[in-house]
Protein backbone atom coordinates (compact mmCIF):
# COMPACT_ATOMS: atom_id res chain seq x y z
CA UNK A 1 0.00 0.00 0.00
CA UNK A 2 0.67 3.55 -0.56
CA UNK A 3 -0.18 5.46 2.80
CA UNK A 4 0.70 9.04 3.39
CA UNK A 5 0.64 10.42 7.22
CA UNK A 6 -0.83 13.98 7.18
CA UNK A 7 1.60 15.79 9.69
CA UNK A 8 3.15 18.84 10.07
CA UNK A 9 6.63 17.49 10.80
CA UNK A 10 7.98 14.20 10.48
CA UNK A 11 10.29 13.94 13.76
CA UNK A 12 7.18 14.30 16.06
CA UNK A 13 6.94 10.77 18.05
CA UNK A 14 3.06 10.09 16.81
CA UNK A 15 4.61 10.42 13.54
CA UNK A 16 7.74 8.82 13.46
CA UNK A 17 6.12 5.62 14.89
CA UNK A 18 3.67 5.21 12.34
CA UNK A 19 6.29 5.72 9.71
CA UNK A 20 7.98 2.76 11.16
CA UNK A 21 5.09 0.37 11.32
CA UNK A 22 4.33 1.07 8.13
CA UNK A 23 7.71 0.37 6.46
CA UNK A 24 8.77 -2.31 8.72
CA UNK A 25 5.20 -4.13 7.61
CA UNK A 26 6.32 -3.23 3.71
CA UNK A 27 4.45 -0.50 3.20
CA UNK A 28 5.35 2.65 0.96
CA UNK A 29 4.87 5.60 3.06
CA UNK A 30 5.41 9.41 3.09
CA UNK A 31 4.97 12.40 5.57
CA UNK A 32 2.72 15.45 4.56
CA UNK A 33 2.60 18.79 5.72
CA UNK A 34 -0.92 19.29 5.03
CA UNK A 35 -0.54 23.15 5.76
CA UNK A 36 1.44 22.88 2.83
CA UNK A 37 -1.19 21.28 0.71
CA UNK A 38 -3.29 23.30 -2.17
CA UNK A 39 -6.13 21.87 -3.46
CA UNK A 40 -8.23 21.89 -7.04
CA UNK A 41 -11.75 21.66 -6.18
CA UNK A 42 -12.46 20.34 -10.01
CA UNK A 43 -16.19 18.49 -10.79
CA UNK A 44 -15.61 14.94 -10.90
CA UNK A 45 -11.60 15.02 -10.82
CA UNK A 46 -11.17 17.20 -7.12
CA UNK A 47 -7.51 16.94 -6.25
CA UNK A 48 -4.55 17.38 -3.66
CA UNK A 49 -0.94 18.78 -4.78
CA UNK A 50 2.19 19.92 -2.92
CA UNK A 51 4.40 21.56 -4.58
CA UNK A 52 2.83 20.67 -8.23
CA UNK A 53 2.79 17.41 -7.41
CA UNK A 54 -0.51 15.35 -7.39
CA UNK A 55 -0.97 13.49 -4.08
CA UNK A 56 -4.58 11.56 -4.42
CA UNK A 57 -3.06 8.28 -6.13
CA UNK A 58 -2.61 7.32 -2.21
CA UNK A 59 -4.44 4.09 -0.76
CA UNK A 60 -5.11 5.46 2.60
CA UNK A 61 -4.15 8.29 4.81
CA UNK A 62 -3.50 8.95 8.06
CA UNK A 63 -4.38 12.43 9.41
CA UNK A 64 -2.47 13.25 12.53
CA UNK A 65 -4.30 16.88 12.22
CA UNK A 66 -3.60 20.07 15.23
CA UNK A 67 -5.89 21.40 16.51
CA UNK A 68 -4.99 25.03 16.15
CA UNK A 69 -5.40 23.61 12.21
CA UNK A 70 -8.80 22.08 12.34
CA UNK A 71 -10.30 23.88 9.83
CA UNK A 72 -7.81 23.90 6.87
CA UNK A 73 -6.57 20.30 8.22
CA UNK A 74 -9.78 18.54 7.36
CA UNK A 75 -10.87 20.27 4.77
CA UNK A 76 -7.52 18.77 3.47
CA UNK A 77 -8.81 15.21 4.69
CA UNK A 78 -11.58 16.03 2.84
CA UNK A 79 -10.46 16.97 -0.39
CA UNK A 80 -8.56 13.40 -0.70
CA UNK A 81 -12.18 11.87 0.37
CA UNK A 82 -13.86 13.16 -2.31
CA UNK A 83 -11.05 12.04 -4.68
CA UNK A 84 -11.22 8.68 -2.97
CA UNK A 85 -8.87 8.02 -0.94
CA UNK A 86 -9.12 6.25 1.96
CA UNK A 87 -8.87 8.22 5.28
CA UNK A 88 -7.95 6.48 8.75
CA UNK A 89 -10.38 9.44 10.23
CA UNK A 90 -12.79 11.39 7.92
CA UNK A 91 -12.92 14.85 8.26
CA UNK A 92 -16.45 15.21 9.52
CA UNK A 93 -15.59 12.61 12.64
CA UNK A 94 -12.60 14.56 13.22
CA UNK A 95 -14.73 17.91 13.22
CA UNK A 96 -17.25 16.15 15.85
CA UNK A 97 -14.78 15.58 18.51
CA UNK A 98 -13.02 18.69 17.97
CA UNK A 99 -16.48 20.63 19.00
CA UNK A 100 -16.90 19.70 22.45
CA UNK A 101 -19.99 20.56 23.18
CA UNK A 102 -21.26 18.88 19.93
CA UNK A 103 -19.39 15.68 21.08
CA UNK A 104 -21.13 15.91 24.19
CA UNK A 105 -24.48 16.38 22.56
CA UNK A 106 -23.87 13.67 20.71
CA UNK A 107 -22.67 11.44 23.21
CA UNK A 108 -25.50 11.93 25.58
CA UNK A 109 -28.28 11.23 23.17
CA UNK A 110 -26.21 7.77 22.83
CA UNK A 111 -27.02 7.53 26.84
CA UNK A 112 -22.90 7.58 27.56
CA UNK A 113 -21.79 8.58 30.51
CA UNK A 114 -21.18 12.21 30.78
CA UNK A 115 -20.17 14.50 33.90
CA UNK A 116 -22.92 17.10 34.74
CA UNK A 117 -22.30 19.54 32.08
CA UNK A 118 -23.81 23.16 31.62
CA UNK A 119 -23.52 25.66 28.54
CA UNK A 120 -24.68 29.40 28.60
CA UNK A 121 -24.14 32.30 26.33
CA UNK A 122 -25.67 34.99 28.94
CA UNK A 123 -23.25 36.63 31.89
CA UNK A 124 -26.42 36.91 33.45
CA UNK A 125 -27.04 32.79 33.66
CA UNK A 126 -23.99 31.87 35.76
CA UNK A 127 -25.95 31.52 38.47
CA UNK A 128 -28.13 29.08 37.16
CA UNK A 129 -25.40 27.39 35.26
CA UNK A 130 -23.44 27.11 38.69
CA UNK A 131 -25.92 25.60 40.07
CA UNK A 132 -27.11 23.46 37.27
CA UNK A 133 -23.99 21.15 38.07
CA UNK A 134 -24.11 20.76 41.67
CA UNK A 135 -22.15 24.22 42.63
CA UNK A 136 -18.52 24.35 43.35
CA UNK A 137 -15.94 22.81 43.35
CA UNK A 138 -16.59 22.90 39.59
CA UNK A 139 -14.75 23.28 36.61
CA UNK A 140 -14.32 25.89 33.53
CA UNK A 141 -13.74 25.13 30.40
CA UNK A 142 -13.02 26.56 27.11
CA UNK A 143 -14.61 24.69 23.79
CA UNK A 144 -11.38 25.37 21.95
CA UNK A 145 -8.43 24.20 25.00
CA UNK A 146 -6.36 21.31 24.46
CA UNK A 147 -3.81 19.63 26.80
CA UNK A 148 -5.16 20.77 29.70
CA UNK A 149 -5.13 24.53 28.59
CA UNK A 150 -7.84 26.50 29.36
CA UNK A 151 -9.18 24.01 32.07
CA UNK A 152 -9.53 26.08 35.71
CA UNK A 153 -11.03 24.35 38.78
CA UNK A 154 -12.82 26.83 41.10
CA UNK A 155 -13.45 25.87 44.54
CA UNK A 156 -15.72 28.51 45.40
CA UNK A 157 -19.02 30.61 44.56
CA UNK A 158 -16.91 33.63 43.96
CA UNK A 159 -14.19 32.08 42.10
CA UNK A 160 -16.63 30.45 40.10
CA UNK A 161 -18.08 33.52 39.12
CA UNK A 162 -14.83 35.90 38.57
CA UNK A 163 -13.90 32.55 36.33
CA UNK A 164 -16.81 32.24 33.79
CA UNK A 165 -17.54 36.34 33.84
CA UNK A 166 -13.73 36.58 32.91
CA UNK A 167 -13.96 34.05 29.95
CA UNK A 168 -17.47 35.73 28.91
CA UNK A 169 -15.77 39.17 28.68
CA UNK A 170 -13.57 38.12 26.14
CA UNK A 171 -16.53 36.00 24.11
CA UNK A 172 -14.91 33.05 24.54
CA UNK A 173 -17.47 29.80 24.93
CA UNK A 174 -16.85 27.84 27.73
CA UNK A 175 -17.98 24.94 29.36
CA UNK A 176 -19.00 24.46 33.11
CA UNK A 177 -19.01 20.76 34.87
CA UNK A 178 -19.28 19.28 37.89
CA UNK A 179 -15.68 18.07 39.61
CA UNK A 180 -15.11 14.27 40.31
CA UNK A 181 -13.46 14.26 43.60
CA UNK A 182 -13.36 10.78 43.98
CA UNK A 183 -11.49 10.67 40.82
CA UNK A 184 -8.80 12.19 42.53
CA UNK A 185 -6.51 13.56 39.95
CA UNK A 186 -6.53 10.64 37.85
CA UNK A 187 -8.23 9.50 34.52
CA UNK A 188 -7.96 6.54 32.09
CA UNK A 189 -6.99 7.26 28.58
CA UNK A 190 -8.28 4.03 26.30
CA UNK A 191 -6.48 3.99 23.03
CA UNK A 192 -9.33 2.54 20.32
CA UNK A 193 -8.81 1.01 16.96
CA UNK A 194 -11.78 0.21 14.99
CA UNK A 195 -13.57 -1.73 17.54
CA UNK A 196 -11.55 -2.73 20.47
CA UNK A 197 -8.96 -0.50 23.05
CA UNK A 198 -5.52 -1.66 22.07
CA UNK A 199 -3.93 -0.46 25.02
CA UNK A 200 -5.33 1.92 28.29
CA UNK A 201 -3.29 3.90 31.03
CA UNK A 202 -4.10 5.82 33.82
CA UNK A 203 -2.99 9.13 34.20
CA UNK A 204 -1.90 10.97 37.20
CA UNK A 205 -1.66 14.66 38.26
CA UNK A 206 1.45 16.40 39.62
CA UNK A 207 1.49 16.90 42.86
CA UNK A 208 -0.51 20.61 43.46
CA UNK A 209 -2.29 19.87 39.89
CA UNK A 210 -5.84 18.32 39.15
CA UNK A 211 -5.36 18.25 35.07
CA UNK A 212 -3.80 14.81 34.92
CA UNK A 213 -2.29 15.59 31.40
CA UNK A 214 1.36 14.36 30.69
CA UNK A 215 1.61 17.75 28.88
CA UNK A 216 1.58 19.09 32.26
CA UNK A 217 3.39 17.00 34.30
CA UNK A 218 1.32 14.03 34.45
CA UNK A 219 2.61 10.57 35.16
CA UNK A 220 1.59 7.23 33.21
CA UNK A 221 0.98 3.60 34.30
CA UNK A 222 -0.68 0.92 32.71
CA UNK A 223 -4.32 0.02 33.73
CA UNK A 224 -6.43 -2.71 33.17
CA UNK A 225 -10.46 -1.76 32.23
CA UNK A 226 -13.08 -3.18 33.06
CA UNK A 227 -15.78 -4.77 30.43
CA UNK A 228 -17.63 -1.39 30.98
CA UNK A 229 -15.08 0.76 30.61
CA UNK A 230 -13.89 -0.94 27.68
CA UNK A 231 -17.33 -0.97 26.01
CA UNK A 232 -17.35 2.49 27.02
CA UNK A 233 -14.87 3.73 25.18
CA UNK A 234 -15.52 2.27 21.61
CA UNK A 235 -19.22 3.08 21.81
CA UNK A 236 -17.79 6.49 22.48
CA UNK A 237 -15.40 6.68 19.85
CA UNK A 238 -18.01 5.09 17.53
CA UNK A 239 -20.55 7.77 18.18
CA UNK A 240 -17.67 10.16 17.05
CA UNK A 241 -17.24 8.13 14.01
CA UNK A 242 -13.59 7.58 14.05
CA UNK A 243 -11.69 4.76 13.75
CA UNK A 244 -8.95 5.62 15.98
CA UNK A 245 -9.51 7.89 19.13
CA UNK A 246 -8.36 8.22 22.68
CA UNK A 247 -11.24 8.24 24.81
CA UNK A 248 -10.44 9.70 28.14
CA UNK A 249 -12.75 8.20 30.82
CA UNK A 250 -13.01 8.98 34.99
CA UNK A 251 -13.92 6.43 37.52
CA UNK A 252 -17.07 7.78 39.58
CA UNK A 253 -19.05 6.74 42.06
CA UNK A 254 -21.67 6.56 39.73
CA UNK A 255 -19.70 4.79 36.62
CA UNK A 256 -17.69 5.52 33.98
CA UNK A 257 -17.44 9.10 32.81
CA UNK A 258 -16.28 9.97 29.56
CA UNK A 259 -14.79 13.14 29.62
CA UNK A 260 -13.30 13.81 25.61
CA UNK A 261 -12.96 11.66 22.83
CA UNK A 262 -9.42 13.05 20.53
CA UNK A 263 -9.17 12.32 17.22
CA UNK A 264 -5.40 12.33 16.85
CA UNK A 265 -4.63 10.87 20.05
CA UNK A 266 0.06 11.16 20.95
CA UNK A 267 1.35 7.41 21.01
CA UNK A 268 4.52 8.72 22.87
CA UNK A 269 2.81 8.37 26.65
CA UNK A 270 0.80 4.88 26.18
CA UNK A 271 3.30 2.96 23.94
CA UNK A 272 6.10 4.08 26.92
CA UNK A 273 3.66 3.23 29.79
CA UNK A 274 2.02 -0.13 28.21
CA UNK A 275 4.69 -0.81 26.21
CA UNK A 276 1.95 -2.11 23.42
CA UNK A 277 2.73 -1.38 19.38
CA UNK A 278 -0.05 0.98 19.43
CA UNK A 279 1.24 2.42 15.71
CA UNK A 280 1.54 -1.60 14.34
CA UNK A 281 -2.34 -1.90 15.34
CA UNK A 282 -3.01 1.41 13.66
CA UNK A 283 -1.34 0.49 10.72
CA UNK A 284 -3.03 -3.29 10.53
CA UNK A 285 -6.71 -1.69 10.82
CA UNK A 286 -5.93 0.17 7.59
CA UNK A 287 -4.73 -2.86 5.90
CA UNK A 288 -7.52 -4.85 6.90
CA UNK A 289 -10.17 -2.51 6.48
CA UNK A 290 -13.09 -3.48 4.20
CA UNK A 291 -14.14 0.13 3.66
CA UNK A 292 -10.47 1.09 1.87
CA UNK A 293 -11.30 -1.13 -1.17
CA UNK A 294 -14.63 0.72 -1.41
CA UNK A 295 -13.43 4.38 -1.39
CA UNK A 296 -12.05 4.13 -4.43
CA UNK A 297 -15.36 3.89 -5.79
CA UNK A 298 -17.54 5.94 -3.38
CA UNK A 299 -16.32 9.69 -2.26
CA UNK A 300 -17.93 11.18 1.14
CA UNK A 301 -18.53 15.06 1.86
Amino acid sequence: MKIGVLSRRSSLYSTRRLVEAATDRGHEVRVVDYLRCYMDIMSRRPNVMLSGESLVDFDAVIPRIGASYSFYGTAVVRQFEMAGVYALNESQAINRSRDKLRALQLLSRRGVGLPVTGFAHSTKDIQGVIDLVGGPPLVVKLLEGTQGIGVVLCETHKAAESVIEAFRGLDANILVQEFISEARGEDIRAFVVGDRVVASMKRTAAAGEFRSNLHRGGSASPVKLTPEERATAVVAAKTMGLKVAGVDLLRSNRGTLVMEVNSSPGLEGIEAATGVDVAGAVIAYVERNPERKRSKVRSRA
